[in-house]
């Protein structure tokens, strides 16, 4: 469904653009344009894919060196007062303590297939209704808590930046903001809905 959505939207949009390049006399402008953004486009693509290779090769490191399963055991007391029932299943901690971790890298490639494991493990049971801890979960992995946002320096590398993490402070800080105010307002809701 939500594919058709999307298949249509695109459609919609390259016709429209089409009418009006052709209504505006610039369907000359218009290709021209279409050829620079598919070929910025892949140009981009190739210089995250190798980004996207290095952190997630350090993320594997990280798991076979065990340092991974450390940083879940630090995640261990925030998560059972966040999530007391997902600490409780071994096997949903984990995935959750993962994505966390992945997260706060800035990998969020690799942190979703991570999230979509603790978020089925999450919704077991749920009679397809998401429990409150189940959305809390979604807020946090939405906020995500960067440490290195590693994406956005490769996107910024690869535009020429000369210091692509310099963004740091205020990364740390509008992460730590999102992510306050959206606990408070899942466990806000969470309240409100019950009474």
């Amino acid at each position: 469904m939500a594919y058709m959505a999307m298949t249509w939207l695109w459609t919609g949009m390259v016709v429209l653009s089409v009418i009006f390049g052709a209504v505006t006399g610039n369907l000359g402008a218009l290709g021209s344009a279409a050829l620079e953004g598919a070929r910025s486009a892949v140009e981009l693509c190739v210089s995250l894919a190798g980004v996207m290779c290095l952190w997630t090769g350090v993320m594997e490191v990280m798991n076979q060196s065990g340092l991974s399963a450390l940083l879940a055991k630090a995640f261990r007391p925030l998560m059972r007062q966040l999530l007391p029932q997902a600490s409780r299943d071994e096997e949903t901690a984990a995935a959750v303590s993962a994505n966390l971790s992945a997260n706060m890298l800035g990998l969020g490639n690799a942190a979703t297939p991570l999230g979509i494991r603790a978020a089925e493990r999450m919704a077991r049971g749920g009679d397809g209704v998401a429990s409150d801890e189940l959305c809390l979960f979604i807020v946090l992995n939405t906020a995500s808590m960067q440490l290195l946002p590693t994406t956005v320096a490769g996107v910024r590398a690869a535009l020429g930046s000369a210091d692509p993490f310099d963004i740091l402070p205020a990364v740390w800080l509008t992460s730590a903001v999102a992510v306050v105010v959206g606990v408070l307002a899942a466990k806000l809701l969470a309240r409100m809905w019950r009474i």
